[in-house]
């Protein structure tokens, strides 16, 4: 078990792509059921849609309703493109299905050139995204709403069903002004492609933020996604991949090399102060139940709380 100051430490599992999904229908199948009997504690599927992989809310929609205690992340929901009102709408049904059980975080922008043609953007991007996530957090928690504003309008608005408990938007983003953004606007941070060291500075930098901006965010809500690199597979190219990401920084400090060397990386950005992780197999796996319980057994005992 790893302790944290900050609390609960839960490890879930993403999926990235063609490297590592399951094949669609059966074997997706067979891979949520497996999932459900692990101690895996949620899944993120990526927004993806020019690879191989399931539509995020569609794919997290048909998890909720194949388990029980799966919790379902996207990793991340592209929202500048996307209808917020609608967006909502769905969102809000699906926590009504699944309650306490949906994880939502929004980008920026496609993480794919060639997707970015997928989400078309009037005007500047960041702040469509800044409207669209308001328009979206006021849509989930309020009766009524009336919004006029540079890219929508809405008068006397409102989406039924709503969870009883709004839900909480994380955010990405690893430079220093989506960082700020996420203390201004976000309920938790989930980072990617930074080493411990920097989502340490990262998550002081939101912190100072969301001061600035009068507000707080929950302790527990600040976490990673953690690039695994299983053994007997191409490490060099995981290494490459991350590299290509972050060519400032050692790829070793981003990509846990074997079990130990994940479970390592993790005690490391929990001493950083996280305490949530996606962990995302950088190749192919082949026996999906095999890997879920070595990672429950390898991976299980670290989660506390």
């Amino acid at each position: 078990m790893v302790d944290s100051p900050h609390g609960k430490v839960r490890i879930g599992i993403g999926l990235v792509g063609a490297r590592s999904v399951p094949e669609l229908g059966p074997e997706f199948h067979e891979f949520v059921e497996a999932l459900e009997k692990s101690s895996v504690d949620s899944l993120w599927l990526a927004d993806l849609i020019s690879t191989p992989v399931i539509e995020p809310t569609i794919g997290n929609t048909w998890v909720a309703a194949r388990t029980e205690r799966i919790k379902v992340g996207t990793g991340v929901t592209v929202l500048p493109g996307r209808n917020p009102m609608l967006l909502a709408a769905e969102l809000a049904s699906l926590a009504v299905l699944a309650p306490k059980r949906v994880l939502p975080v929004f980008g920026i922008r496609a993480a794919s050139p060639a997707d970015r043609q997928f989400y078309p953007a009037p005007g500047r991007l960041a702040a469509l995204f800044e409207e669209s996530l308001l328009v979206l957090r006021r849509l989930l928690s309020e009766d009524h709403v009336t919004h006029h504003g540079e890219f929508f309008t809405l008068d006397d608005a409102s989406i039924v069903p709503r969870p009883e408990r709004p839900l909480d938007l994380w955010l990405g983003g690893r430079a220093p002004a989506g960082l700020r953004r996420a203390g201004r606007l976000a309920d938790g941070w989930l980072a990617s492609f930074l080493t411990p060291e920097e989502t340490a500075r990262g998550r002081s930098v939101i912190e100072d933020a969301a001061r600035d901006a009068g507000r707080t965010i929950d302790d527990d809500h600040y976490g990673t996604n953690v690039w695994f690199a299983l053994p007997g597979t191409d490490v060099d190219a995981a290494l490459e991949r991350a590299a290509a990401q972050r060519p400032d920084v050692d790829p070793r400090e981003l990509v846990g090399i074997g079990w130990d060397g994940v479970a390592e990386l993790i005690r490391r950005y929990v001493d950083g102060g996280l305490t949530k992780f996606v962990v995302r197999p950088s190749a192919p796996i082949t026996d999906w139940s095999a890997y879920l319980d070595q990672f429950s057994a390898e991976l299980g005992p670290l989660e506390s709380g």
